[in-house]
């Protein structure tokens, strides 16, 4: 009987293993619509580690604090990079153009 128990809690912890493993290799995806000053829209979308905004993909090049810094090829200083996203207020500035983004 003893040897039953210990197959059945390998089986037990090798299962929550695979579960744990496959969670890993979810994609983080989130899309934001985003608006301009003028009122135009445009869609964003984050995808493990690039953003895709109007119709260009960019590379993500880290963050400082609330800020993360995309570009289409990282800058040696990332607060140089053309598009700064800030995530908990939804403000994005790409390039000189600001943008209010709400997740959807």
């Amino acid at each position: 009987m003893g040897t039953l128990i210990k197959v059945i809690y390998k089986t037990i912890a090798l299962l929550i293993l695979a579960l744990g493993l496959s969670a890993c290799g979810r994609e983080t995806y989130t899309t934001w619509s985003c608006t301009d000053s003028t009122g135009t829209k445009s869609s964003l979308i984050l995808k493990k580690a690039q953003m895709q905004f109007q119709d260009r993909q960019y590379d993500y090049c880290g963050s400082l604090g609330p800020f993360s810094y995309f570009d289409l090829k990282c800058p040696a200083q990332i607060q140089d990079s053309s598009n700064i996203f800030t995530t908990s207020s939804g403000k994005l500035v790409s390039n000189t153009n600001e943008f209010q983004c709400n997740e959807l």
